[in-house]
């Protein structure tokens, strides 16, 4: 059998190819077949991440700036921003083939391994709701059409991703959202990575127009304004979620998850845990630049949160979740803020965060 690297065993092969930085993994995919093979496998990012190598990327979706533009004319365009939340470092991905007007305005993201899916949205120039899907492979730089969402065509819809390779589920759920007749919808489906293909789930026992959703314990929290429903994955249903009815603002809550099945939301300027019993406990109080948080993401016991400053441009900033709180008690939390460089600063209009 051929060696992964001549002259030395397997395991301290896949010890040094473990050790890439992610932004060079594609590099090491194009060497020789044994070596995509072996980035290719599911254990070997397993591996990555159980010896601290793989790291939290953020992606957004963002507008292009004003002064990056060729020409203030025409629409905004907007593009994917990525974060590495090891070195700080901010830039943009590489732009889709498929669309050369920048991509879908609320479009939704999806992690699921090292692929990021991108799934619907208002398409430019014309601004006309899509069903595009499009799925970049950070191992190998591309990107590659997935079968298109089927109808009806829907915005503002639920979407969240399921990824556990040991049983081979790589899924996409998106549910509810309101057809171009802004008439809210009951409807679900759920998107087999590997096998590009969409199937229809059980209608919600009613209709979340603007909804989000996330993955916590196995199941699909589909997360509206005054009301909350659940996909069990396994029993293949829906059912209730304890959910206390949120105050009326601008913006509803945010909702994110944990995979070690720990849940936050952030409402008004409190950042709350849910604890045992469906009781939710107060964590933190939004950093006191950020007037209103927008997007969050969770790895590894940090919480990064988005929003608008005073002075009206993203700030970012990150809670380390470990150190501030536990089941019994609280302590003071304590922000680290991100310097977020001027061409990154523009509306987060979307976010989600992979190990790579």
């Amino acid at each position: 059998m051929e060696d992964l690297i001549p002259g030395l065993t397997d395991d301290v092969a896949r010890e040094c190819l473990a050790r890439v930085p992610f932004n060079n993994l594609r590099t090491l995919l194009s060497v020789c077949k044994l070596w995509r093979q072996e980035l290719r496998d599911p254990t070997f990012h397993r591996f990555r991440k159980s010896i601290g190598i793989a790291q939290p990327v953020v992606v957004l979706v963002q507008p292009v700036p004003y002064f990056a533009r060729p020409t203030m004319s025409g629409p905004v365009v907007h593009r994917l921003v990525v974060f590495e939340t090891a070195t700080g470092v901010w830039s943009s991905l590489a732009p889709c083939p498929c669309l050369p007007h920048g991509f879908p305005l609320f479009c939704r993201l999806a992690a699921v391994g090292t692929e990021l899916i991108v799934v619907g949205g208002w398409k430019p120039p014309t601004w006309d709701t899509t069903d595009e899907v499009h799925v970049y492979d950070f191992l190998s730089g591309e990107w590659r059409r997935g079968s298109p969402l089927p109808s009806p065509l829907r915005s503002y819809f639920a979407c969240a991703a399921m990824h556990d390779s040991d049983k081979g589920c790589r899924a996409v759920y998106i549910a509810g959202g309101h057809d171009e007749s802004k008439i809210g919808l009951r409807s679900a489906l759920a998107y087999d990575l590997a096998g590009d293909s969409w199937k229809p789930l059980p209608d919600m026992a009613r209709e979340h127009s603007e909804c989000h959703g996330v993955i916590l314990c196995g199941k699909f929290l589909v997360l509206g304004r005054y009301s909350a429903e659940t996909f069990d994955t396994a029993a293949g249903s829906w059912g209730p979620v304890e959910e206390a009815p949120e105050e009326e603002g601008e913006y509803p809550a945010l909702h994110v998850a944990r995979e070690d099945g720990r849940i936050y939301r952030c409402l008004g300027r409190e950042v709350m845990e849910q604890l045992e019993g469906g009781v939710w406990a107060k964590v933190a109080d939004l950093p006191g630049e950020m007037r209103k948080a927008r997007y969050a993401v969770a790895w590894d016991g940090k919480l990064m949160v988005m929003g608008f400053g005073h002075d009206c441009v993203v700030s970012a900033n990150i809670l380390d979740m470990k150190a501030t709180t536990t089941r019994a008690t609280t302590a003071a939390a304590t922000w680290k803020k991100i310097e977020v460089p001027r061409e990154y600063r523009g509306s987060v209009l979307g976010a989600c965060c992979l190990f790579i």
